[in-house]
């Protein structure tokens, strides 16, 4: 825990957001003076951010609830390139209309986080291609790549694994990095911006956006990272069997994102409280110090305020009270994920292995059938033991629908349409 008195650094370090910075102490004395102009940027692969993201996301929420004002950077032109930070391979290349999309999609997540507007401290969007799509390569090369040495980048991580790992990259890709850098430096310029954040992996891009400001117009500019992020079984925040956690309520449904946080390990309750709530940190310390079955009461009040953070206090409640008589009254009840199957086809019977595959409760038919010889499988509460059982609409009893359920804790309701 580093000595700090600025509210902004001494809540990421008591909740635990701080991997590393450039100079704490300076960045520290500089959040003392006035508001801070600091940014996280985003690139867009995908028409939603999943909870991969949420960790940057609470820190520029953070910055704000702290007095401070956060750029949420869009890479609508670094896509185009592709971050090499992390990756065993190239991204796929996407199209300008595709980038679009996507961060159309992306938006939306941020407007539930933070407060936008023209205030000191409102936070604000702009999307990277403004800048970048407007360069001309050899000026850009005698200006700013000057200022970068190959043998240092070849050094950082995001470049030395692929390497190590005689895996290819490209050139495209190996410009990803004085891009980023460049980003910051038009921050700077353009609203005063001091400081980057991100992952971890970002450490090498936003040192090389700290030195290109020094070298170039001879800024001082702060980098900080917050720690790579995996749960107590050593798994990647966000990624479970089933794919990605997405932020975006037409990605994943809100009961689904509660789901997802009540079924958090018992070893990573205290953590992710501090994380990805505002909860008191003495009332955290309660909550983490409960042993046995209490510890679930723990993990009901993250998934509440994790999901009241992301879809709203109404959907958390739904979420909240269609769990309870899901799991606590064996009720199938409105708010439980949907899948419809058309009314013919029901009624002349579908193989219930295939019911289990088109609700999204296996991946295959063998998976299914693994299901049901486990004893996990139930068709209305009732455990499902013939893998060549059929399912009909006799069997859509429940408000005219068929509960199927994996295990105690993952549920569908099967209608017709």
């Amino acid at each position: 825990m580093t000595d700090t008195r600025s509210e902004f650094l001494t809540t990421l370090y008591e909740r635990g957001f701080v991997h590393q910075c450039t100079d704490v102490a300076a960045l520290d004395d500089t959040l003392g003076k006035g508001v801070v102009t600091a940014y996280i940027g985003f690139d867009c692969t995908a028409d939603s951010l999943h909870v991969g993201s949420l960790l940057p996301i609470m820190i520029l929420r953070w910055l704000q609830k702290t007095g401070h004002k956060p750029v949420v950077l869009m890479g609508g032109g670094t896509t185009k390139v592709g971050d090499p930070s992390g990756k065993d391979a190239a991204r796929q290349l996407l199209t300008d209309e595709i980038i679009e999309q996507n961060m159309a999609g992306i938006r939306t997540v941020f407007e539930k986080f933070l407060t936008f507007g023209d205030g000191p401290t409102d936070a604000i969007m702009v999307n990277n291609a403004d800048w970048l799509d407007e360069l001309a390569y050899i000026p850009f090369l005698r200006d700013m790549g000057r200022h970068f040495s190959v043998n240092r980048m070849l050094s950082f991580d995001s470049v030395k694994l692929r390497l190590d790992r005689e895996q290819n990259l490209s050139f495209l890709e190996f410009n990803y990095m004085i891009l980023q850098a460049y980003d910051f430096l038009e921050l700077s310029r353009r609203m005063d911006c001091r400081l980057q954040m991100g992952g971890s992996d970002q450490w090498g891009n936003i040192v090389n956006g700290v030195e290109l400001g020094r070298r170039v117009d001879g800024t001082e500019l702060f980098g900080l990272t917050s720690p790579l992020l995996t749960t107590a079984s050593g798994q990647k925040m966000g990624k479970t069997h089933d794919g990605a956690v997405w932020l975006n309520a037409d990605r994943l449904s809100a009961y689904d994102y509660w789901q997802f946080w009540r079924n958090t390990a018992d070893a990573d309750v205290g953590r992710f409280l501090r994380l990805f709530t505002e909860l008191p940190l003495d009332e955290i310390e309660r909550l983490e110090a409960l042993d046995g079955q209490e510890i679930n009461e723990a993990k009901k009040v993250l998934a509440d305020a994790a999901t009241a953070m992301a879809h709203g206090a109404e959907a958390a409640r739904v979420a909240a009270e269609t769990s309870r008589k899901a799991f606590e009254e064996g009720a199938a009840a409105e708010g439980l994920p949907v899948v419809r199957i058309d009314a013919a086809e029901l009624s002349g019977g579908i193989g219930i292995l295939d019911a289990f595959v088109r609700s999204g409760l296996a991946k295959s038919n063998s998976e299914a059938r693994k299901l049901i010889q486990n004893g996990g499988a139930r068709l209305n509460d009732e455990k499902v033991s013939d893998p060549r059982a059929m399912l009909t609409s006799a069997d859509l009893v429940q408000d005219g629908a068929a509960k199927l359920s994996s295990g105690k804790k993952k549920h569908v309701l099967l209608r017709a349409r």
